[in-house]
């Protein structure tokens, strides 16, 4: 699998063990060029090669805009809890994790109402609504995307698995670190001390 990709984020090991690779047994048209290979058992594999240089434009895209103007929608349980994890180290952020309430980018009288620069879907599949309403209000959508996503109104791909709880807390944690950086909260990478399965454990299992 890819063993010697130099020049990723992050060691080709780290990303191994987070899953972040490993997709459905499901794919389409737009989604075939960052499969790396089928396995036996049916599972489309990504390339981390793929993944990784769409982490990073992800990345660049969103430290564009100022916290305040950064949503991300993470209606999910595990992109949920990532995402929360991330909002506390970047209280300005906006967040939603429960469902997305149809108004919230079109409505101005909905008490959800919100104006953003631009979006992070973690899963488009059941965010569809999310990015209907960016695209209506040209607001850039940022997209976590698995082998069987339909890719419609996303302006940046990130190819991953896009439901596992590892995967998630660890583009979490690129995405926290990358910000903090941004945002003059640490002066390099090294002053990011915080492990990654941090942005996996939910709050029950850091109190045990």
């Amino acid at each position: 699998m890819e063993e010697k990709i130099e020049g990723l984020l992050l060691p080709v090991e780290r990303y191994l063990e987070s899953g972040i690779h490993i997709g459905t047994k499901l794919k389409n048209g737009e989604t075939s060029k960052y499969i790396y290979k089928k396995r036996k058992d049916g599972i489309y594999v990504l390339s981390l090669e793929q993944i990784d240089e769409g982490i990073r434009k992800a990345l660049e895209e969103v430290k564009k805009y100022n916290l305040k103007d950064i949503c991300i929608v993470a209606t999910r349980t595990y992109a949920a809890n990532a995402a929360t994890k991330c909002k506390k180290f970047l209280p300005e952020i906006s967040i939603i994790t429960k469902r997305f309430i149809p108004g919230t980018l079109t409505n101005p009288e909905s008490r959800h109402f919100m104006e953003p620069g631009v979006m992070l879907v973690c899963d488009p599949r059941t965010e569809k609504e999310a990015i209907r309403e960016a695209n209506m209000t040209s607001v850039p959508v940022i997209a976590l995307v698995d082998t069987d996503t339909l890719t419609k109104g996303i302006s940046t791909i990130v190819p991953m698995n896009n439901k596992g709880r590892k995967s998630l807390g660890l583009f979490f944690w690129l995405l926290t670190r990358e910000l903090m950086l941004k945002e003059g909260k640490i002066k390099g990478y090294d002053e990011f001390q915080v492990p990654i399965n941090y942005f996996e454990r939910f709050e029950l299992e850091e109190s045990e």
